[in-house]
């Protein structure tokens, strides 16, 4: 079951999106990784700039939680993670279909460069790496990010986007 989740839901968020990025270590650049991966604090501010989680559950035990941002003109989709034990099983693919019902808007998703099966994961969903070009643009138009972070990351849009 997809719900939006609840302020109740947050330290659970917060212990998934630390549990699944484990999968980037080693993989991002090593100037770019920390741990926990998203501090608590990382987590309340994305909240407070407008990311909404919406969690997939089973039980009520949290599997996997993604975020959408509106950002005016576009929709984004952001911090998408799935427990470990659990990847691999539609939970993502369920979310992010829901997720996209959630607006008219282009979709567009950021992500690391090196992180091939999230890039994989996006484009079977019907996403489309973007140039890069339109990736810096849009980074910077977009997300609050560093400069390190936008050299090593892509852009992926969904069918309603077009090159502006």
């Amino acid at each position: 079951m997809i719900e939006k989740s609840e302020s109740h839901d947050l330290n659970e968020i917060h212990e998934i999106i630390n549990d699944a990025a484990i999968a980037y270590k080693n993989i991002i650049p090593a100037d770019c990784w920390h741990e926990p991966y998203m501090p608590m604090d990382e987590l309340k501010t994305q909240i407070n700039q407008g990311v909404e989680f919406w969690c997939y559950k089973e039980d009520g035990k949290i599997f996997g939680v993604m975020g959408i941002q509106d950002r005016g003109d576009v929709t984004l989709i952001r911090h998408a993670y799935v427990r470990t034990v659990y990847r691999n099983k539609g939970i993502g693919g369920k979310l992010l279909a829901h997720l996209t019902t959630l607006t008219n808007k282009p979709v567009l998703i950021g992500t690391w460069a090196a992180a091939s099966w999230a890039i994989g994961f996006y484009q079977k969903h019907g996403f489309r790496l973007l140039s890069e070009y339109e990736k810096n643009k849009l980074l910077q138009r977009y997300w609050m990010i560093s400069k390190r972070q936008t050299e090593t990351s892509v852009v992926l849009a969904n069918a309603h986007w077009t090159s502006r």
